[in-house]
């Protein structure tokens, strides 16, 4: 009993909810054998054929290449593509391709050679002397990738799938009107298809292998049976005829009656499944050594007069294809690459034919019908019933044109698989799969794009962080260097430390002084010196004028008279008991009247003033005065000694000279022209009005400072009558002077006075 119901379960098949019954329309296609279509003249290989990134490219313009060479290298999901013929590299630039929008991708243009020469070819005969890995790598750089529609990577796909697959699934259901290609590809390679399903089977190690195949295809059953005559590890399941029975989850529902879960995939419930096209690609890639570079293709529909299944190389145009078939445009022509359901109308026909190409309908006008306006939704969910993934398509229909994406997303429109059965059954003729489309690419876009926006919160996150921990060390290496000087710092601080405590010490201990020494004070005199090398530095840096105090001023000689006289002073007192130096004097009266020399030609020289004029006859008899007076003084001394002469009164005397040639020169017959002229008489002088003035102030200062005025030679005196009167009027003048001096109480102290009132 337990037998009978293991038969039973074995060869049972499950159903899925919804589903179509559209025409056929089969038979136009599916009648001749498969065959092979001249080359193009030209192709285009895009770069990008399956899901995933585009390979790296190997190839440059100019190059020859060969059929079956690799024109981009494959790692990860990036799939390699091969040229399809030989030929030459001509441009790499983007081209259309097979899109609804015919998107612009990457593409190498090859011109053919006609000459279609292969690649030299290495296959591998016994293949289950290789390991699981190098088959996978294998099918994988020989650009293996899904035929059945959705063009993934097959080696990636059974890397994924481990040991946790249970089933294989071969879909040879093709479900979809029109296409024929699985069909014919199963009559003519039947075998072939057998032996690529069982190097799947020898990878995945899989407890079953079934094939689904649909009750339409009566020619196909009985050649895959007749394959499968001795073979008891491969089933061959015959599945009623319904759309869409070829989607990859409701094949698994009917075949194995386990539902896919939502947002999962098939290998979660350990199936994994494949196109019979895939299983052909296999066996040509591994036994064979033929990378993919050709395909079946349906061409079918009432605008082309030979209708059928051709092989047809990868890049090869549209239009070249057509034309094969005895395409006959109409007005308002459409293509359609793949089905009628699922497939789309292509913009132009100058795009090529890539992996995922299983079809191309050209159909006539009465074939479509007249298109039909889109109306509103009348909620009649005829829809939600023909829906094979158990979804609500009106639902989403609403959501995804009052763009509800969230909303969208809770009622899983990631599972629906475009099949078109939802737009097949709408009266309204609304375009449900092409909303949907939409929605789910804005939706992706969306995720895309906060998936960029976690990425760099991450990275900005990451950054503030390995910011913060920097800080933070570099915090740390501070605080450790101010805790732990370095070591000359530390060598500096126990110095300092240590004079500190020396000079507590001494402070402490009473100071004791040993009678007759004498103390050190050469720290005290050094200081001293220094303080005075720093003023003397500062005087120099900041030196006084030399206009700031004339040089003919009075008050200036007699500083330096004092100065002289404490000098001399000085010296005296150094000399001590020492005889002082006898001094010549006529060697003195000379230097004295040298002395008044150059301060009469200083006199000259200084300021913009006109000094004063000097006689050469009164210096010429004031020089034979001098001489004459030394001689007579040398007459006098005789053979004594020459008296010792103070050098103090040498000095004074000096100073005394030097202050009379000064109060000469600020006297104000100075500004007077420069030739001899006879000074005024004193008593002729006009005495300026008496004025309080302090007692410092010299009376040098208050006589009037405009120029005495010289009376021609003829109104002067005769002489002995101006003697007379001289000595008459300089009686009266001192006098007078004396008495305004005493009143003013301004002692006569300068030279000039003390000379002029000694009488």
């Amino acid at each position: 009993m337990l037998k009978l119901f293991s038969a039973f379960r074995k060869d049972k098949i499950w159903d899925f909810d919804g589903g179509i019954h559209p025409p056929e329309m089969k038979t136009q296609s599916n009648g001749t054998p498969l065959r092979q279509v001249p080359l193009a003249p030209r192709f285009v290989i895009p770069l990008k054929q399956h899901i995933g990134a585009e390979g790296e490219l190997c190839v440059s313009v100019g190059d020859r290449v060969l059929r079956g060479q690799a024109l981009t290298r494959g790692r990860g999901r990036m799939l390699p593509v091969h040229a399809p013929t030989s030929g030459t590299v001509i441009a790499i630039a983007p081209h259309s391709t097979a899109h609804p929008s015919a998107l612009a991708e990457l593409s190498v243009i090859i011109d053919a050679d006609g000459e279609d020469r292969w690649i030299e070819r290495e296959g591998w005969s016994d293949y289950r002397a290789h390991s699981r890995e190098a088959l996978i790598e294998r099918i994988h750089q020989y650009g293996v990738a899904g035929l059945g529609g959705a063009g993934f990577p097959t080696g990636v796909k059974l890397q994924g799938g481990g040991d946790k697959i249970t089933t294989l699934i071969i879909n040879a259901a093709e479900c979809e009107p029109y296409i024929t290609a699985d069909d014919r590809l199963m009559q003519d390679c039947a075998a072939q298809i057998v032996e690529g399903i069982r190097i799947l089977a020898h990878i995945l190690q899989p407890r079953e292998v079934l094939i689904g195949i649909e009750d339409n295809k009566p020619q196909a059953i009985s050649m895959l049976r007749a394959v499968l005559a001795d073979a008891h590890d491969i089933s061959l399941r015959v599945i009623p005829t319904k759309y869409p029975s070829g989607g990859a989850k409701q094949l698994t529902q009917i075949l194995t009656g386990k539902q896919v879960p939502h947002g999962g995939r098939s290998s979660d419930i350990g199936v994994l499944m494949q196109n019979v096209g895939t299983a052909y690609a296999v066996k040509r890639a591994v036994v064979d050594g033929e990378p993919i570079t050709e395909r079946v293709v349906t061409l079918t529909g009432e605008a082309v007069s030979r209708p059928g299944n051709v092989w047809a190389r990868l890049g090869t145009p549209v239009r070249h294809l057509l034309n094969d078939a005895g395409f006959c445009p109409s007005a308002d022509q459409m293509v359609i690459m793949g089905g009628p359901l699922m497939g789309f109308t292509l913009p132009w026909l100058d795009v090529p034919v890539v992996k995922i190409t299983n079809c191309l309908l050209a159909p006539s006008v009465t074939e479509m019908g007249a298109p039909q306006e889109e109306k509103s939704c009348i909620r009649c969910s005829a829809c939600a019933d023909a829906c094979p993934a158990d979804l609500l398509p009106q639902q989403l229909y609403w959501f995804s044109k009052g763009q509800q994406h969230d909303k969208a997303t809770a009622h899983h429109i990631a599972d629906c698989i475009e099949c078109g059965a939802c737009a097949w059954v709408c009266p309204s003729n609304i375009p449900l799969v092409q909303y949907f489309r939409q929605e789910k690419a804005e939706i992706n876009a969306i995720r895309l794009e906060e998936k960029r926006a976690a990425e760099a919160k991450a990275r900005f996150e990451a950054r503030q962080a390995r910011l913060e921990r920097e800080k933070a060390a570099r915090l740390a290496r501070h605080k450790s260097a101010a805790v732990q000087p370095a070591a000359k710092d530390q060598d500096a601080i126990a110095a300092a430390l240590a004079r500190v405590k020396e000079k507590q010490a001494l402070a402490t201990q009473p100071v004791v002084i040993q009678a007759g020494s004498l103390p050190d004070n050469s720290a005290v005199i050094a200081a001293r010196e220094a303080r005075k090398a720093q003023a003397r530095a500062k005087q120099a840096a900041h030196p006084v004028a030399d206009s700031a105090i004339p040089g003919d001023d009075p008050r200036k000689a007699a500083v330096e008279a004092a100065i002289a006289r404490a000098k001399a002073r000085k010296q005296e007192q150094q000399a001590g008991s020492e005889p002082a130096e006898p001094v010549d004097p006529r060697k003195a009266e000379v230097e004295a009247a040298i002395a008044r020399a150059k301060a009469r030609k200083q006199e000259q020289q200084a300021g913009s003033e006109p000094a004063e004029a000097v006689d050469p006859r009164k210096a010429a008899v004031e020089a034979a005065i001098a001489r004459a007076k030394a001689r007579k003084q040398e007459q006098q001394t005789g053979s004594e000694p020459a008296e010792p002469i103070d050098p103090r009164k040498a000095a004074v005397e000096a100073a005394i000279a030097r202050a009379k040639a000064a109060s000469r020169s600020s006297r104000p017959e100075a500004n007077l022209s420069n030739r001899p002229t006879r000074a005024k008489p004193r008593w002729k002088r006009r005495s300026p009005a008496p004025k309080p003035v302090s007692r410092s102030s010299r009376p040098e200062a208050n006589l009037p400072n405009r120029p005495t005025r010289v009376k021609p030679r003829l109104l002067r005196l005769s002489p002995a009558f101006r003697q007379k009167k001289q000595h008459s009027s300089r009686l009266l003048t001192r006098t007078k002077w004396y008495s305004e001096s005493q009143a003013r109480l301004i002692p006569i102290t300068s030279a000039r006075h003390r000379e002029s009132c000694c009488w």
